[in-house]
């Protein structure tokens, strides 16, 4: 557990914000390289909006976390809609920018509420899963796409989460149950009720108009 003191260390939780601020300050770093090199003022506005509105949804999404409405025993929590601004972001800005901010959300449930029994288990939970709900901006072009790459990136969690179950924690799996079958329930339970009730609010035409509103400024203004 030598991993797990270390992250509830000050000097831990300092490490996890440092590495969190670099992701972002290297990525807007690297579309400002861009901008100079095309000479074009609209991208190098366009990353800075993108570093900007990525840092919010990160916020966002970590103060819904808080807001659990159902905890299961073995970690893994019904929340309210704390995916969706990540899918968000992915959708706004396309994959980088959404698996980039799924990354630094997964460290700052790192430095708040970690638990680590093994490197490649911090990496499966915190880095893989987390950073998974960006994928979805691949659909970002398409109809319906933020619901689309919402769908997406949950999926992405939840293979991350079954991964994880089965590999680090079966020592919990009941009895008559093997690893593999108690590992898909488990984690679907908790990440199928939240994306049901996100693809409902998705649905809600005013809600997806809106989204879409946004992501159209967005496009023009990286024009």
């Amino acid at each position: 557990m030598a991993l797990q003191h270390f992250f509830e260390s000050a000097g831990g939780k300092g490490l996890t914000v440092a590495v969190a601020a670099a992701l972002l300050i290297v990525a807007a770093f690297a579309g400002k390289k861009r901008a100079n090199q095309t000479q074009s003022p609209q991208v190098q506005r366009f990353d800075t909006r993108a570093l900007v509105v990525s840092a919010l949804c990160i916020a966002l999404s970590f103060v819904l976390a808080q807001i659990r409405l159902f905890k299961l025993p073995q970690g893994g929590s019904v929340t309210a809609f704390s995916m969706l601004p990540i899918a968000l972001c992915a959708y706004l800005f396309g994959v980088k920018w959404g698996v980039l901010a799924g990354v630094c959300l997964g460290l700052m449930n790192l430095m708040f509420d970690p638990y680590v029994i093994h490197p490649a288990q911090l990496l499966i939970d915190y880095i893989l899963a987390f950073g998974a709900l960006g994928i979805g901006g691949v659909f970002r072009n398409q109809k319906k796409g933020l619901l689309k790459g919402y769908l997406l990136g949950i999926f992405g969690r939840y293979v991350c989460a079954v991964a994880s179950g089965v590999i680090f924690f079966r020592a919990y799996v009941p009895k008559n149950f093997n690893a593999w079958t108690w590992s898909l329930w488990y984690n679907f339970t908790y990440i199928a009720a939240e994306g049901v009730m996100t693809v409902i609010v998705l649905c809600i035409p005013a809600v997806s108009r809106t989204f879409e509103g946004m992501r159209t400024k967005i496009d023009a203004g990286r024009a």
